[in-house]
């Protein structure tokens, strides 16, 4: 086990479960925010058309609260809360995706700053893994490396290294994997830095220097044609940046400013970007300049993420749901949302519907029709729902504040 110096601060509680079955890795796993592409669309093409109590398979109470999103790997579903009256009680759970039964849990004592506005928790991004080791990160910018089993790896307290990334409302983005690196954005108005640690060590591997200005968007990964031609894409209020994961090198460019709250997609090699409403870019063959495919501020998302399948696009402002054509930006149709509550979780697109809870803690589940949408089910979880959901093997999982819910057939 390797542990970087500033863990004398970072104490592990000895609260911890034996690990009551061996792991085994079947179907597909839901790794990182808004999946293993981070693109919210779902690979598995048998979840369930309705969210009610027919379709809840079980539901597990969470100590604290936490808006992060849960991840699935191979049969565990892992995710972060908070507790605590200051929420420097920093929580990592492991869940049967089968049973709900928790597996193991682990506590630590934050070391940063855990200031943040009310809608947030301290556990606000959502954790990643590369299907050996959990990387949870908090708003505290406390970085937890975990095996499958609750081992701890490493540590870092990125809030004493670098005291200047954190701001009044709290930290919220969600770290990527990307071969053996984990990228990670810390960008506030007083210090901004973008990390990339070696997911073994624990080590620095690289340190982006960006420019001073808060932010909450969470990196996305573009594709190659092999696996060390993946690049990682960074949104900022400067933009667009395409990086090399294992250098940390820009590669490409954007310079036309971006949200800061809803994060860039990428589907079929096109990155869609949060930018003048939503804009197609397709990127340079070579040094040439990015081409811009579309720009069309009719598809402007509010705070959840556009969800992009290849043909269509699919964004929430309000409660207002917007489907345009991916190819030219083109809006094919929109429809008014029922219910009173702002949305802040990004939908989950898969099996021709689309799966949206609002904060109020209401799934809704849209059918996706040609010329419309329509609303096939309600139905209240009870509680704050901000997170992302997650969907492996034909289930879908998400959480309140309080609880950790299954859908499925």
């Amino acid at each position: 086990m390797r542990v970087h110096t500033h863990l004398r601060y970072l104490a592990l509680a000895a609260i911890a479960w034996v690990p009551l079955a061996t792991l085994s890795v079947h179907g597909e796993d839901w790794r990182q925010f808004r999946g293993n592409d981070a693109t919210g669309v779902a690979v598995d093409g048998n979840l369930a058309r309705r969210i009610d109590e027919q379709t809840m398979q079980w539901k597990a109470e969470l100590p604290g609260g936490g808006i992060s999103g849960p991840i699935v790997v191979g049969d565990r579903v892992y995710v972060t809360a908070s507790s605590g009256f200051l929420q420097d009680r920093l929580h990592v759970l492991c869940f049967s995706a089968k049973t709900g039964q928790l597996t193991w849990e682990r506590q630590f004592w934050a070391t940063g700053s855990t200031t943040c506005h009310d809608t947030m928790r301290v556990a606000t991004a959502t954790p990643a893994s590369d299907g050996q080791r959990i990387f949870a990160v908090y708003s505290s910018n406390d970085v937890v490396c975990l095996d499958l089993d609750g081992q701890l790896v490493w540590c870092r307290a990125l809030g004493l290294e670098a005291p200047n990334t954190s701001n009044s409302l709290g930290m919220a983005s969600s770290p990527v994997v990307l071969g053996d690196t984990v990228i990670l954005q810390t960008e506030a108005d007083a210090d901004a830095l973008v990390w990339g640690i070696n997911a073994t060590t624990g080590e620095t591997r690289w340190k982006l220097v960006r420019n001073r200005a808060s932010n909450w968007t969470s990196p996305s990964i573009l594709r190659g044609p092999s696996s060390d031609q993946d690049r990682v894409v960074l949104q900022s209020s400067s933009g667009i940046d395409v990086l090399d994961p294992a250098s940390g090198e820009v590669v490409w460019s954007y310079d036309q400013g971006a949200d800061t709250v809803a994060s860039s997609t990428v589907s079929q090699g096109v990155v869609y970007a949060v930018s003048q409403g939503l804009t197609a870019l397709q990127p340079p063959a070579n040094e040439s300049d990015v081409d811009v495919l579309w720009s069309e501020q009719k598809l402007a998302p509010g705070s959840p993420s556009p969800i992009v399948d290849g043909e269509r696009v699919y964004v929430v402002s309000g409660k207002i749901l917007t489907t345009g054509d991916a190819s030219n930006g083109e809006v094919i149709w929109r429809m008014r949302l029922t219910g009173s509550s702002r949305y802040w979780s990004t939908p989950l697109l898969g099996n021709g519907h689309l799966y949206l809870f609002d904060q109020d803690g209401v799934a809704r589940v849209v059918e996706l029709g040609e010329k419309k949408g329509t609303i096939v089910s309600e139905y209240e979880l009870g509680g704050d729902v901000l997170c992302t959901p997650a969907a492996s093997n034909d289930a879908i999982f998400v959480r309140s504040h309080s609880h950790l819910w299954k859908f499925s057939e």
